[in-house]
């Protein structure tokens, strides 16, 4: 068997799902490698180091990862999703492993700037290739379901950590071990059932299975169609704004609640695995709703207001810490973690279609630069937010600054591509077409 399969027939029914299951297990094994949240207040107490100090090295490790995602990105458009992703989703494998040798910052921050680039690569190729197997009418679930990568990651590094640290003597290594051990067999179950599309194949727009529009490309890809539209821009700095939120949680979500509501790592990570979870159900069955009525917008920007109003409610919580049962955080968080599932995926599928419609030869490209956005925002997060709650002492104005952040992203969707009714739809299909010639 080659290397990478390469084929030269869009794939249909069971054959392409196969392959598009293989590209969101590879998004989950990405994430889950580089998980690090639910073993961070021990991993802060062992270490000696201070938040600020973590917050330094992360955004160190980011702004790597941020150059990396630029380069992701053009190299999987260049040489293929697949022959990019195999090789570094093993080596990310193994870098896990020597996570849990580490002894002293230094080492912790040299390797975590390693495993950032590492696991940055091939993260890029995972979402280009959930685009290149799924068609316009189920892209929002398909995005639904790799999004069960990076979110799904979170749960399981939190649903784990939750049972295996008290087995561990809450020994932070022993997550890492985990890590490497789960990744290494998920790699090579990855690479022998994983495959790529032709180059002519993903230059074409796939509305269903067994109908697309391959593109008259004239000209050679390049980045300057996609900049030159002022849709690219908004998505990439609404999503900015929405992901404050999702990225604070992410990298403190078990810190925050073991300084402000005074948990236990472990209650920590079960909470959050409230939160992780109902935001993986809800980024498929939304998505499946979405790809059914074709309202990318709508569903996006109501799911998001939503989020907006639950996440005050946290910060009310927040106020009243002494007071609130960890039943009521559950819950909250869960509904929190619901209502920002449905928003992300069908902005996902909808920018995945905005840049689809300017040039699909682009679209590692596209994903590689809300990458970039994305890790240059991350950067400020773990240089800040540390800052800020050990000079006011809380996560509260943090919190409520993330919730201020989201309500800039339904500012921005007024300048988004798509439909806002049914009635739209057609008008929209129709307008594709001139759309890419305004690049050239």
């Amino acid at each position: 068997m080659p290397l990478v399969r390469i084929l030269d027939e869009y794939p249909t029914g069971g054959r392409r799902k196969k392959i598009l299951a293989m590209a969101i297990l590879a998004s989950l094994i990405c994430s889950y490698e580089g998980a690090i949240a639910p073993v961070l207040p021990l991993l802060l107490k062992d270490m000696k180091m201070s938040l600020t100090t973590y917050g330094q090295i992360a955004a160190a490790a980011l702004v790597l990862s941020a150059l990396a995602a630029g380069i992701g990105g053009w190299l999987s458009d260049k040489i293929g999703r697949v022959r990019l992703l195999v090789p570094m989703m093993a080596l990310t494998a193994l870098l896990a492993f020597a996570m849990a040798l580490v002894s002293n910052v230094t080492e912790f921050a040299i390797m975590r700037c390693v495993l950032y680039i590492v696991e940055t690569l091939a993260g890029v190729s995972t979402i280009a290739l959930v685009r290149d197997f799924s068609p316009r009418m189920g892209r929002a679930q398909a995005f639904g379901f790799w999004t069960t990568g990076p979110v799904g990651a979170n749960f399981l590094a939190a649903a784990i950590a939750g049972a295996t640290l008290p087995l561990f003597n809450n020994a932070w290594q022993s997550q890492f071990i985990i890590i490497g051990c789960v990744s290494l067999i998920a790699s090579i179950v990855i690479a022998f059932n994983i495959a790529d599309l032709s180059p002519r194949l993903r230059a074409a727009v796939q509305h269903t299975e067994h109908k697309a529009v391959e593109g008259d490309h004239e000209h050679p890809p390049t980045m300057r169609s996609l900049l030159s539209h002022g849709a690219v821009w908004a998505h990439c700095l609404g999503i900015c704004f929405w992901l404050v939120l999702f990225i604070t949680l992410t990298a403190f979500g078990q810190t925050s609640l073991v300084h402000e509501f005074k948990k236990t790592p472990a209650e920590a990570s079960q909470i959050m695995a409230c939160f992780w979870v109902l935001n993986i159900v809800t980024t498929v069955l939304v998505g499946r709703w979405s790809d059914a009525l074709q309202l990318r917008r709508i569903f996006s920007l109501v799911f998001t207001l939503i989020a907006v109003a639950l996440g005050f409610y946290y910060v009310y919580l927040m106020a009243n810490a002494s007071t609130t049962s960890t039943v009521t955080l559950m819950i909250s968080g869960a509904l929190t973690g619901g209502a920002m599932g449905g928003a992300y995926s069908t902005w996902m599928a909808m920018y995945s279609e905005n840049t689809e419609d300017i040039d699909p030869r682009l679209q590692g490209a596209a994903w590689g630069l809300f990458n970039t956005s994305a890790r240059i925002l991350s950067v400020g997060i773990m240089l800040f937010a540390p800052m800020l709650v050990e000079h006011t002492g809380s996560w509260h104005g943090w919190f409520v600054f993330a919730m201020i952040c989201m309500l800039f992203y339904i500012v921005a969707g007024i300048f988004f591509k798509g439909p806002w009714t049914r009635a739209q739809i057609k008008h929209h299909v129709d307008a594709t077409a001139p759309l890419a010639r305004t690049a050239s």
